[in-house]
């Protein structure tokens, strides 16, 4: 259970940008981050803006955005939310090697690609029910 006065929860606000295939990116990414170990709430606050609330401890920002822009999410690179997701980075990955806090990104990224490819149509889906399928 995570400590609600935590000095590890970190609060951060994710924008995207640009043309993209989902309408409104920030409910997307909302969806699949809801359950990712780490991350206490997420919610899209409008289309192209997210926030987001992770315990430091077991997640940071730049595992979130990067797992984001594998996905295939744009985030937004402009001058001045580059220069805040970069202190952001580093200020993190200080506290994170203070406390002696672990990187384990594949985990993460793992459970993001999974979860996508259960959502997203695709003919690799066999819809017969499993004693069928037993007999092909």
């Amino acid at each position: 259970m995570v400590n609600e006065g935590s000095e590890h929860i970190k609060n951060r606000t994710i924008t995207f940008t640009g043309p993209h295939t989902e309408a409104d990116q920030a409910q997307t990414a909302t969806q699949l981050l809801r359950d990712l170990d780490g991350v206490v709430d997420v919610h899209a606050s409008n289309p192209l803006c997210l926030e987001i609330r992770y315990d430091l401890s077991r997640i940071s920002r730049q595992i979130i955005e990067e797992l984001l822009q594998e996905v295939g999410f744009h985030l937004d690179n402009g001058l001045l939310a580059k220069l805040k997701r970069a202190l952001h980075y580093y200020t993190e990955c200080i506290e994170r090697e203070n406390h002696g806090y672990e990187h384990d990104q594949a985990h993460n990224t793992r459970d993001v690609f999974i979860k996508r490819y259960l959502r997203r149509p695709h003919g690799c889906r066999d819809g017969r029910p499993d004693y069928w399928r037993r007999y092909l």
